[in-house]
């Protein structure tokens, strides 16, 4: 049997101890190959798979190796192995301690040590899971703890997890914007973003984590182990939430299942706008009420991300107010800042010529006064009854930052503002 010093060899000092045996008992090396794939499964190492080949094709008829657990330790990879034998191809394997040639006696031997291998393999699984379930009954949990925790480094608290100070309010607002405000997934992440929020190794929350987070019972005490079991425990740690709050977090979420992908549309009006009051974007959000005949109402808004300033009192604004304040924007706009004039004078032109084909009228020129005011009522258009691209292909082209301030819309240069001098 190997010692423990030798099983914690490198490969690289491996090879180089089997290559000094192989010169001592006159063994010619044909190709040295490794592999880090473990040879607890069958027919899941490519390398492995490729050495046989070999064998087959004549390539070789020799193996030298560590131990036979490099070899195998599954009963699929060690029956090729024999049978190669069986068939002459493979005529001796030869490792640290040992060599196996092409006899009864000795590929008995094979057998029974890549057996005992892969039965030490399974009973420390076996020993593991019994080990993570006793765990688990005394509230504790094995693994690296989720963001808001930490992991105890005392000896005598293996498995407990304790409340990230830093980290863990966070997660707890993340719960009450999702269960009190109806916030979706995508808010919150964006909230993440605008506050800055790391994980313990200093990488910003993604969408999946942030679903994930929002779904694990462990915040409010309770975890499953093993997952999908239906085994629940009563953690040791203390809750960041109450179960409560939990619950209302997982009904908000669940409504949105309601709503078919076809009548979800994005926010039109993202990254176009900045608070009068702090500065700070603009983020949106959508709720969700279920009707009596049940269809579901969306209805979206927006609000200040409070990145600037966390007592901002921005108050929320709907959507529809929006679009019919964004009319007012236009009518404030000088025709010649917006930059997309030529675009827009071109599909305008091309409409009336259209008209005039259709119609059989004579098409005619006309003013410039004319051409201004069609060039406002076609953006107000777009405005009321555009697509999502067409709204924010205007908003992108007027050349004035716009401002929401006590549910108002502004232009910058005709709203004082102070928070630049905070």
């Amino acid at each position: 049997m190997e010692t423990e010093e030798r099983q914690a060899l490198s490969i690289d000092s491996q090879i180089k101890e089997m290559t000094v045996i192989a010169d001592r008992v006159g063994i010619k090396i044909a190709e040295i190959k490794t592999e880090s794939h473990s040879a607890k499964s069958s027919n899941t190492r490519p390398v492995f798979n490729q050495m046989v080949s070999e064998i087959k094709s004549g390539l070789y008829s020799g193996i030298l190796t560590w131990a036979p657990d490099r070899l195998s330790r599954n009963a699929g990879d060690l029956g090729k192995l024999v049978d190669l034998m069986d068939q002459g191809l493979l005529t001796s394997i030869q490792t640290y301690n040992q060599s196996f040639s092409n006899t009864p006696n000795e590929k008995f031997l094979l057998m029974i040590l890549c057996s005992q291998a892969k039965l030490e393999n399974e009973n420390r699984g076996v020993n593991v899971k019994r080990g993570m379930r006793a765990m688990a009954e005394r509230g504790l949990r094995a693994g690296l703890a989720p963001v808001g925790y930490i992991n105890s480094k005392r000896k005598d608290q293996l498995g407990l997890i304790l409340v990230d100070k830093e980290r863990a309010p966070i997660i707890k607002q993340m719960f009450e914007k999702v269960a009190y405000e109806g916030w979706s997934g995508y808010n919150v992440l964006n909230w993440l973003h605008e506050i800055d929020f790391r994980t313990r190794t200093g990488k910003p929350m993604v969408l999946s984590r942030v679903y994930e987070t929002l779904r694990r019972p462990l915040y409010y005490g309770e975890f499953e182990y093993p997952k999908g079991s239906g085994n629940w425990y009563k953690g040791r740690h203390k809750p960041i939430i109450d179960k409560e709050l939990f619950q209302i977090a997982q009904h908000q979420i669940s409504l949105r299942s309601f709503v078919r992908k076809s009548n979800v549309r994005s926010f039109n009006f993202l990254r176009m706008m900045h608070c009068g009051h702090c500065g700070s974007s603009i983020t949106a959000e959508e709720k969700f009420k279920k009707l009596k005949n049940g269809d579901i109402s969306r209805y979206i808004y927006y609000m200040c991300t409070r990145g600037k300033d966390r007592n901002c009192p921005a108050l929320y604004v709907n959507e529809n107010d929006l679009i019919d304040q964004m009319l007012e924007i236009i009518d404030k706009v000088e025709i010649n800042k917006i930059g997309m004039r030529e675009k827009l004078e071109w599909d305008i032109e091309r409409w009336h010529r259209l008209d005039s084909f259709i119609t059989g009228e004579p098409y005619i020129e006309r003013s410039i006064s004319n051409k201004e005011i069609d060039l406002r009522a076609y953006a107000k258009c777009i405005f009321k009854d555009g697509t999502f691209d067409e709204k924010r292909e205007i908003l992108r082209y007027i050349n004035s930052q716009i401002v929401i301030k006590d549910k108002k819309l502004y232009l910058e240069d005709e709203l004082e503002l102070n928070y630049e001098k905070k």
